[in-house]
């Protein structure tokens, strides 16, 4: 990955007024697609991904689409990154579409699903992506608004998608998790965020459990530090520009380095892996 970390360019201070954030707002671009072609892993698959207009989603959807899989972006409402994620994917021959919805209502997944199944037949990948974090320096400033948004975002989403999906899907589909190394270490400003994370990773547990005699397998990502639009629009400018400087590798990884796990949980050679956690996480220890 030596080419890749000679392109990273250092984080100038900025800031974006409202959750998720933009991509084409950020400064640098963060960088979804490392040029190389895919191996036809995910060829004839249907994947649906939260998030999945920008950041790691992404770059997720742009490796599935390289890999061969038709892809269901499910995302807010950053319209215009979308559409580029869109014309990324198209680039390589794949289908796609959009939806936007706001999948902390479980009607709305329920509906996104129902959408992906009348257009493509059917669902072989789950990728719970989609979250948002918002700062605090204590607990006491958490509201129950921001926690209810929180939660509702980054986990209760994750349930209402899988009760949805997993009736459609078949032996060797699979439904991957983004959880955080915050689920492990802990954020002294993200207390909310982190207690989602670390809800993500009991919840890909014991979903790997109960769906294992159905042939479906449930694995989890935990990210470190990542360059998305999710960084200016959670910190100020000053904490934005130091972001990932404290981790071993001495920066934020980029989404193109953090898709290649995904495409990993997502195809036959991770066959006889479930209720796991990868840790793309640039070399901080946890136990997991």
């Amino acid at each position: 990955m030596e080419t890749l970390t000679r392109k990273v360019k250092k984080i100038p201070p900025q800031h974006q007024d409202q959750q998720p954030g933009r991509e084409e707002e950020m400064i640098p671009k963060p960088i979804y697609d490392n040029g190389e072609k895919g191996l036809g892993r995910l060829k004839e698959k249907v994947a649906v991904i939260t998030g999945g207009d920008s950041g790691i989603g992404r770059a997720v959807a742009v490796a599935f689409a390289k890999e061969g899989a038709t892809v269901a972006i499910v995302y807010l409402n950053e319209h215009e990154d979308a559409k580029k994620t869109s014309a990324e994917l198209q680039k390589y021959g794949t289908k796609n579409v959009l939806i936007s919805t706001d999948i902390s209502i479980e009607k709305n997944c329920k509906k996104a699903i129902e959408q992906v199944v009348r257009q493509f037949k059917s669902i072989d990948i789950l990728v719970n992506n989609a979250a948002v974090q918002y700062p605090q320096e204590t607990l006491e400033n958490i509201t129950a608004e921001q926690l209810q948004r929180t939660f509702g975002t980054n986990i209760f989403a994750q349930f209402y998608l899988a009760k949805y999906a997993i009736p459609h899907m078949k032996d060797g589909s699979c439904i991957i998790n983004t959880a955080s190394v915050t689920a492990y270490k802990g954020n002294e400003q993200l207390i909310d965020y982190s207690s989602t994370k670390g809800a993500i990773v009991a919840f890909t547990r014991s979903l790997a459990t109960s769906l294992a005699p159905k042939g479906i397998r449930v694995n989890a990502v935990a990210p470190g530090p990542v360059w998305t639009p999710l960084i200016p629009a959670s910190f100020d400018r000053k904490k934005v520009s130091e972001f990932g400087k404290d981790i071993l590798m001495g920066r934020p990884a980029q989404p193109v380095e953090i898709a290649p796990c995904y495409v990993f949980l997502a195809s036959k050679e991770s066959i006889f892996i479930t209720g796991q956690t990868l840790h793309p996480n640039g070399g901080t220890v946890v136990n997991s």
